[in-house]
């Protein structure tokens, strides 16, 4: 599943560290690692809130698809 790559590309892509997504989603800093690395399942409000914010689509986000489709 490509989801937890994407997560890590896409943050680092806007300069952000785990500690500012973690505020943004209301969460720790090691909750959201867990996300990341794929040790426990992020919740999908959770993926719906990460598009928004990286303007891209969860299908992207889910690796559905490679953003030129």
């Amino acid at each position: 599943m490509f989801i937890y790559p994407r997560l890590k590309d896409l943050r680092e892509d806007k300069e952000l560290n785990q500690t500012d997504i973690g505020k943004i989603l209301g969460t720790s800093q090691k909750q959201y690692s867990r996300w990341e690395t794929g040790e426990t399942e992020i919740p999908f409000h959770h993926v719906i809130t990460l598009a928004k914010l990286y303007n891209v689509s969860i299908d992207y986000i889910a690796g559905v698809t490679n953003g030129t489709d």
